[in-house]
């Protein structure tokens, strides 16, 4: 898949974290603060660089309801929105039950 940075690892145990898809875009400061806080998770994620794709911005605000800005994060199939809202979550305690599933 066209920019594809971080694949997905093989999940064979029902306890791992769900994975999380990041669509950013390069030099986005927003994307590396919620890339910063998912790996700090030990979450597995995928991150699509959609900022000079119009396929994937198209795919990204398809998937998003048609929010366009970056970042756009999914935990599972779940639309969580952006980095904002990632980093509310985190801080209501809400995030890591997010990722258990």
């Amino acid at each position: 898949m066209r920019g594809l940075i971080h694949p997905l690892p093989e999940i064979d145990n029902p306890s791992v974290m769900r994975p999380v898809t990041i669509y950013t875009r390069d030099f986005c400061g927003y994307c590396s603060r919620a890339l910063r806080l998912l790996n700090e998770k030990g979450a597995p994620v995928t991150e699509i660089e959609a900022g000079m794709d119009a396929d994937l911005r198209h795919e990204m605000r398809e998937r998003a309801g048609g929010e366009s800005t970056f970042p756009q994060i999914f935990i599972g199939n779940d639309h969580i929105g952006g980095c904002d809202e990632l980093e509310e979550l985190e801080e209501e305690g809400r995030l890591d039950a997010l990722l258990a599933g």
